[in-house]
């Protein structure tokens, strides 16, 4: 029997899981969510029109799909105090942004160079 990776409740042949985790060089994570009880959350911060302005941005550099980078909405990431969040994988790494100026650094250094913007990350 062929040895294999165990990833949550799925089993691959360990060739097939080097494929599956590079499908996207980077894998971005805007949390979009919204609270109803008036606590403080991402959405407040104009989230879900930066998480499209970073997809459009994405698309224009040619850098959008399968090799590449996908942005996507992800519910709340338990860091509202710090937000608005986004997270970059596999990197890990966790940013706050304030702006179109923020995202595009963002893109900019770390998607595209991949350099680590400090001064954004939390």
């Amino acid at each position: 029997m062929p040895a294999g990776v165990t990833m949550m409740a799925f089993s691959f042949p360990a060739s097939d899981y080097r494929s599956l985790m590079s499908f996207y060089k980077r894998h971005v994570f805007f949390c979009t969510n919204c609270r109803d009880n008036g606590n403080v959350c991402c959405e407040d911060h104009n989230a879900t029109e930066m998480r499209q302005y970073a997809k459009r941005r994405i698309k224009e550099l040619n850098i959008a799909g399968q090799g590449g980078v996908r942005i996507n909405t992800a519910g709340c990431l338990d860091r509202c105090s710090e937000g608005p969040i986004v997270v970059v994988y596999p990197d890990a790494v966790w940013y706050t942004y304030m702006n179109h100026a923020d995202v595009d650094e963002i893109i900019d250094e770390h998607l595209l160079n991949g350099c680590i913007v400090d001064r954004l990350r939390i």
